[in-house]
């Protein structure tokens, strides 16, 4: 199992687990909370087929990497996709998230720029900016989340139930998108997280990425369900796109949070028009 190294906790390693496939132009896959590499099987398959190297990995704290009691925050993630971006030497990079994934992708743009990077996906965004404060009225009340959190400490895997019951809409598209089994299968690997990690990153959730927009120059592809119960599409995927000039919005009609699994034909083919296109690519 192939591991990075990226920082230490007193006299234990902070590893990442990675997998990396095939050849070509390389694609980064970052995944959503609370899970892993493994949730974008539905993708990697597909890029792999169409002849892109295709690279997975685990946020610390998530799936095999290690779970340390600090770092959940975006500047972190930044810095551990930083390490994995210069350890593999990857250039002309398609960076993919999802979720809490669009996170690292818009803070990584951000903060250290697009050198290595020829365009960005982002899938059920988290950006701009999800708390509402006196600047931000279009943003989610903070006790929201400070209950997410209660419900972490008080019962992680009751949590995760209703997590991803929200993540497939599930009353409705149980035995249609999603099957009990793939339900079940997304409760176990997120259950296997960190217990602090999952805690903390919901407090990672409410980072301010106004700040990284204006420093994002590559050409970003927006692809986002209209029935997204966790992350609500008008204040997430719609806002964005207004303010990201160099952006395309594909929305997909009664689709829930878990795109990348309930809906993988119409995310794939968003994705394979917007990579395979030369006049996206960045010039």
């Amino acid at each position: 199992m192939p591991f990075i190294t990226v920082g230490t906790e007193n006299s234990a390693p902070i590893d990442l687990y990675y997998e990396d496939h095939g050849s070509g132009q390389p694609v980064v896959l970052i995944h959503g909370f609370p899970f892993n590499g493994a949730t974008w099987e539905k993708q990697t398959n597909a890029l792999l087929d169409a002849g892109y190297r295709t690279i997975t990995y685990d946020r610390r704290g998530f799936g095999a990497s290690a779970q340390p009691a600090f770092g959940y925050d975006y500047d972190t993630f930044a810095a551990d996709l930083d390490v994995l971006m210069t350890e593999l030497d990857l250039r002309n990079v398609i960076l993919v998230g999802h979720s809490m994934g669009t996170g690292e992708v818009t803070r990584y743009l951000g903060a250290y720029g697009s050198g290595r990077v020829d365009r960005a996906v982002l899938l059920a965004p988290l950006a701009p900016y999800l708390l509402k404060t006196a600047d931000n009225p279009e943003g989610v009340d903070k006790s929201l989340f400070d209950g997410f959190q209660q419900a972490i400490r008080d019962d992680r895997f009751a949590y995760l139930t209703q997590f991803c019951n929200a993540f497939f809409n599930y009353e409705e598209n149980k035995g249609k998108l999603v099957s009990e089994e793939a339900f079940r299968g997304h409760w176990e690997i997120g259950a296997r997280a960190s217990a602090k990690g999952t805690h903390d990153s919901v407090t990672a959730w409410l980072s301010d990425f106004r700040g990284d927009l204006p420093r994002i120059d590559v050409p970003v592809l927006i692809v986002q369900g209209d029935k997204d119960a966790v992350l609500p599409y008008p204040k997430t995927g719609q806002r964005l796109q207004g303010m990201l000039p160099n952006s395309h919005l594909v929305t997909i009609p009664g689709a829930p949070h878990g795109i990348p699994w309930t809906n993988p034909e119409q995310v794939n083919k968003a994705i394979m028009e917007f990579i395979s296109a030369p006049s996206m690519a960045r010039a």
